[in-house]
Formats: C-alpha cells, structure tokens, sequence
C-alpha cells in the first residue's frame, strides 16, 4: 500500500467466477447522494481495464446508472454491482444510493459486502445520514476507509476534509482516521485554485503523478518534505497504536526505525480488523487518459488491506423450522447457502434476482430449495420450494456474463427464479437452510392508490406482489376499514420510483388518492332506541319489533350485547338474530360510515308474530333500532392515536418536540442515548403523521428516525370531527 509502482491496469476486460473465497473482496460504497459514489465505481472501472478509455462498456452505457429511470432522475435508486478485477483479485463494487429514500438498496449492499468504502465530497463534508450508517458499519465491526472526492472544487481542502472527517468517524480515538496520501498541487489558476494532479505517499515517501493521465513515480522535492514528514510521524505512531505486537510503540518511541514492510504490514491487519481507518483522495480519469487520480492506491488498498470474505462472521443459518446449523462458511465444498440481496425484472430476460454465496458452490442448472421467512407482516408469505436455476451471469451495466459457476464468497445474478424474493435464502434441495434477513427500515409514509382504469384493475395485483417482491422496504396494504389499497414507502423519492416502476415495467397506470385513516364511532352517552319492522304486502309478512339500550363503555371494550328480556317477549330462537342484526349495523356505523365500537346494547323488549316473525326481521329490526338509538345520542368520531418514538440528535429535540405538540401530540418523555441523541415518546393521532416520515427529514436534515405502533382510538376534537363531517357531505 503505497509500496509498489506499478502503472499496469490490473487483469484488462471482463470479471470471470473466482476460483477460491481468498480472490474476493465485497466492497460496497457508501456516502450521500452527490458525494461521487458512481463516478468512483466507474474510475474505478477504468483503471482496472473493465472500461475503455472513453469510460464506457462495450454497449455504449454506464457500469452503474444505467437503468433508464435513473437517468432521468439524475440519481442512483437501486444497488449496483460492478465487477473488476486487480492484481488477480476480483473485487465487486457494490455501488448504493445515496439518497435517504433508497436505504433499502443501501442495506442490501451493506449484507452483500465485507468491507465498506465512504465516499465524502469535499465540497459537502460529512452529512448526518452517513454518520449513521458508519455507526451502524462499527456496531458490527465492518471494516472501513474513506475517500475524499471532488477535489476539483473551488474550496475543496483535503487537510481540513480529513481533519473533519477524523471528527465525525473518529469517536474517541481520532487518530485512528487518517490519510495514507497527501494531495499534490500544480500550477495555480487565474482564479488562484491550484488542482490536485498527483499524491504523495506517506509511508513509501513517494510522489505518485497523475498529470499525464498515467499514474508515473518519482521522489518528492525538497520542499514537500517537511509537510510530508509531519504526516508521516502521525500515521506511524497510528498505525504502530493499533498493531497487534505490544512492544513495537515501546521500541519506536525508543527511537528504533520500524521499516516500511513491517508498518504496511501492520496497516493491512488494522484496517481489516476495522480499527483503522485510512484516508484517500480519488478523481476520475480525464477525457482519454487511462487512470483517475489516486485509483491505483484505492485499488491497492481494496486488494490489500480489505479482507476476505473467509474473515467475515456470517449471519445465523438455521433449518426452515428454527434449528440452528453449524456450517464451514466460505467453504467452497460445504452445503450452499446463499442469500438472494436485490431482485429486478427485465422486459426481455424476466425476474433476475443477484445473490451472494456464503457456503458451498452454486451452479448453473442446479435444482435449489427457495426459503422466504420473517417478512408477512410486509405483504410476504412464507415459502419453501424447489426451483431450477436458470443462467448464472456477472453483471457489467446492462450486459449480463455468462459464468458456469460462483464460489463461496463471490456475488451473480441467477435468472428466472420465479419465487425468490429479495431476502430469501438458496440452499441445496436436499439439505434446506434459512438466513434470517437482515433488518430493514420501516415503511412509514402511505401510499394510497387506485386503478386508472379497468385493464389497469386487472393487472394492479400482480403488478403489486412483484414490486413488493423486488423491494422489501414496501409494505402492501389492503385496509379492509377504509377499503384502501396502499403502499407504504419510505419517502416520497420511494414512491415516486414505484409508480413509474408499475407504469413502465408492469404497464399499470394508477391515481393518487387521498390516504384516509380508519376512525371510529361510539356513543356519547346513554339512548334507547325502536326498531320496528312490519310488513305485508298479502303472502308471507315480515314482523319484528325490538327495544334496545346503548351506552358508551371504556376504550377498547368492543361491542357488547346484554339480553335483558323478560316474559318471552322477543323469542328465544330470534335473540342471535337481533345481536347480529344489530353488529351488522355497527360495522356500517350510524353517523358518518365508520365502525361502531365501546358499547354495551341491551335487548329490553320486544314483540313477535306467530307466524311472519323470522331471523331476517328481527335482523332488521336490531339494525333499525341501534340507527334510532344513534340519531338520539352525541356520537363520537373517534380516530386512531399511534405510539411514535423518535431518535433525534439532541441539536434537534427541541424542534421536534415543538413539532409534535404542533400536531397534538402528548410528548410522554425523553431517554438520552448514546452518540449525542435523545429518544423522545409521544403520542400522535395518526391523521397527523401521514406525511411525518417527509416532514421529520426536512426537519432533521435527515438525522432523525422514527418509529410508530397503533395505541388506541380516542374521541376526536369536536371542531376536526365536524370539520370531516362537512368533507363527507360535500364528497357525497
């Protein structure tokens, strides 16, 4: 790592299968939308030989952004995957979204990779949501490195970048964030910029010039050295803090020399335990020129110092009933089990799901078992089946390379798994495994959709289970309340994408509507009511007469029905009749359409006929009778009230509780956490946070996450009740 000066482009043209879990490294790129994510990926490309010169594929596209969506959208909205190889290594790029809305595809990246590289701008600096997800890479000791981009910019600084960067990554042990490479500057511009053109390497003490569009090696003048030295001694006493080897910070301060091969040594070990988190500069290739500045470096350090996926601790197999298998991961020859991260559809080829092999070898052509558990409560049954592998391919842009084969460790794309959803688990036929899938954020902003028409009717429910199928971050709603089908996303960018994905690849054309919640009625206070069904019209008449008795009971009691008749008055056989007729009534509601719930209804009285009383009268005239009880007694609208829980930094507490008073909300309390945040409970009438998901971020800047869960209904405020009272007549 900054020890070799080889300028050869790695293994030029196409990624094949790797041979043995040692020849993979997993990387996937992390860092906010803008931040240079997909320009890396495809410098990347470029130096490694998997592009030409004019950083393009073959076909004329893109490596990463080449879905046609994302070109009008000018961002990334879905994981890519793109293969290089380097020095004999196969390194899969894993390029996320950087956008708060595509967290989903940013997870998936996050369960398919061994290491993660941060991209930050230096133009933009570090924003809240990559701080997170760095925190969540620490929570389970992925190992880690950051590289500055857009260097180019006016007040790009790469020192102070670093010395940010070293702050925001850092936690308590700062210098464990530091650069491998200082920035060479050339000549200076009329508007007094003078541009990155090469770097220097601290540890070789060697200037790496990319000027020519060629990365070419000589020593660093006179004048650098100083500043080069200062660095040097600092990354030393960094590297030499997190070595394994006791004594070696004893034997530096004593002033022994620690030769270079010893100190890279002692970084690559460090930086794959993710204790150590060097520091890089990156740009993109000029117009023509073969290699991007600092590519070759990050090449090296990917190759060298990431680990394998031999050193990853794998997620927690089981049989499909639960019970724990204890397997040799990364072992070629094992049994298989691989994980199904991202699921697409193409127009020509079908469903193409890209899996990650953990154990054993896939193969094209094998039979697999398709496990699905865990994700029901999102729109996903629970499966197990047999399927037959289809191609096995590695993906390059839109081109799709045939493989016969993928190793424990590697990543591809397996076509025409009809079943396999986003986060179900491939083992061998007969020996069947389960993956727990890995967590997931909550879809929290609603979605409320309907046909445009009725050929778009016909085909909204499967253009439906497939898009839920492809991305597990929606969840699928069919609200039997408000008889609403909703979809329920992750931010408005989320939704956005899913329309045009149902429009363009499922040809379902569908209209907003407005999402309703489902509301409640209940009495106000005690009615009585008569319901009187009497007919005949010459044959068989309908007689029923019955007197009922409503009052209001405590929240979450339901409906309650007393038979209080005396003297056979209404007779025996026609009482269920009566209860039914009047919980029919009660599901329809009595003022404004909503269910009726918290009463008790007790049957008084009541008359019969010998012969024209039936179940059916006596149905209607329990109906009858709780409709006259309603139109006698203040109803209440009761809406539903939701438990939210909210992480916010405690820079934000203060809007965010004024903000939750703002929509009534009873702020219940407040938990400091670690890391600068607070933990704020409150109670909000969801008819208030259908669009919170959208209003929190703006509020937070995107550094807040929420959570919420049904509590209860409670009554209504009158002026809002009333207020849809009017909205429901003028509708109708």
């Amino acid at each position: 790592m900054g020890d070799k000066a080889h300028t050869h482009p790695g293994a030029a043209g196409r990624a094949t299968a790797a041979d043995h879990p040692t020849s993979v490294r997993n990387v996937v790129l992390v860092g906010h939308s803008g931040s240079g994510k997909t320009t890396l990926v495809e410098a990347l490309a470029l130096t490694a030989g998997a592009l030409n010169r004019a950083g393009r594929v073959e076909d004329g596209g893109c490596v990463s952004d080449y879905d046609e969506m994302e070109h009008r959208q000018q961002r990334s909205v879905q994981l890519s995957l793109v293969p290089v190889e380097w020095d004999g290594i196969k390194i899969n790029l894993l390029d996320t979204p950087g956008y708060a809305d595509f967290v989903g595809e940013l997870r998936a990246g996050l369960r398919a990779a061994d290491a993660a590289l941060f991209v930050v701008s230096a133009s933009d600096g570090v924003d809240g949501s990559t701080r997170m997800v760095w925190e969540e890479c620490a929570a389970v000791g992925m190992p880690r490195a950051i590289v500055i981009t857009h260097l180019e910019a006016a007040r790009a600084d790469f020192e102070e970048m670093t010395r940010i960067c070293a702050e925001a990554f850092g936690g308590d042990d700062p210098d464990a964030v530091l650069p491998l490479y200082l920035p060479l500057h050339g000549p200076q511009a009329p508007d007094g910029h003078a541009p990155v053109t090469g770097l220097v390497g601290l540890l070789s003490r060697k200037l790496f010039d990319y000027a020519s569009g060629e990365r070419e090696v000589s020593e660093p003048g006179e004048e650098q050295l100083p500043s080069l030295d200062e660095a040097r001694s600092m990354l030393i006493e960094g590297i030499i803090s997190e070595s394994e080897d006791e004594t070696l910070m004893e034997r530096y301060l004593g002033g022994e020399q620690v030769d270079v091969k010893t100190l890279i040594e002692d970084l690559e070990r460090a930086v794959a335990r993710g204790v150590f988190f060097p520091v890089l500069a990156a740009a993109p290739a000029a117009e023509g020129a073969r290699q991007g500045l600092g590519t070759v470096e990050l090449l090296e350090l990917v190759t060298r110092g990431f680990p394998t996926p031999m050193e990853r601790e794998t997620p927690r197999v089981t049989t499909p009933d639960g019970a724990p298998r204890e397997l040799r991961m990364c072992d070629p020859d094992e049994s298989l089990v691989a994980e199904v991260v991202k699921t697409s559809s193409d127009p020509y080829v079908g469903r193409i799901s890209l899996v990650r092999v953990f154990s054993g070898t896939l193969r094209a052509d094998q039979t697999v078992h398709v496990s699905g558990h865990g994700l029901a409560d999102r729109g996903h049954e629970d499966h197990d089946v047999d399927e037959r592998i289809g191609a096995l391919t590695t993906p390059f842009g839109k081109q799709q390379r045939p493989v016969s084969h993928v190793i424990a460790g590697d990543l591809a794309c397996v076509a025409k798994l009809s079943r396999a959803e986003t986060g179900d688990t491939l083992s061998a036929k007969d020996d069947p495994l389960l993956m727990a899938p890995w967590e997931m954020p909550d879809p929290l902003l609603p979605l409320a959709i309907q046909a445009h028409s009725k050929p778009d009717e016909d085909k909204l429910s499967q253009g439906l289970s497939r898009l839920v199928a492809e991305d597990p971050t929606m969840r699928l709603e069919q609200n039997q309340d408000t008889h609403q089908v909703v979809l329920w996303c992750l931010g408005e960018a989320h939704a956005d994408v899913a329309l045009e994905r149902l429009r363009s690849r499922y040809g379902v054309q569908v209209d907003v509507v407005p999402h309703r919640v489902p509301l409640r009625e209940t009495f106000g206070d005690r009615a009585a009511g008569r319901g009187r069904h009497v007919k005949q019209s010459g044959g068989h008449g309908q007689y029923a007469i019955c007197e009922i008795e409503v009052e209001p009971l405590p929240g979450g009691s339901g409906i309650e029905f007393v038979d209080e008749v005396v003297g056979g008055a209404v007779p025996r056989q026609f009482i269920p009749s009566v209860e039914k007729g009047v919980r029919a009534q009660a599901a329809k509601g009595v003022a404004a359409g909503h269910p009726l719930i918290d009463v008790r209804v007790t049957l008084r009285d009541g008359k019969a006929h010998s012969v024209d009383s039936s179940d059916a009268a006596f149905q209607t005239a329990g109906a009858l009778a709780l409709r006259e009880a309603a139109a006698q007694a203040r109803i209440h609208l009761l809406e539903p009230v939701a438990e939210v829980s909210v992480l916010v930094g405690d820079d934000y507490v203060g809007a965010v509780m004024s903000d939750l008073s703002g929509r009534r909300g009873k702020v219940l309390g407040t938990e400091q956490t670690s890391g600068g945040r607070t933990l704020i409970r409150a109670e909000v009438p969801e008819i208030e946070i259908g669009r919170y998901a959208v209003d929190l971020r703006s509020l937070t800047h995107g550094t807040a996450r929420f959570g919420r869960r049904y509590a209860r209904h409670e009554p209504m405020p009158p002026q809002i009740a009333e207020r849809l009272r009017e909205e429901l007549r003028a509708a109708s």
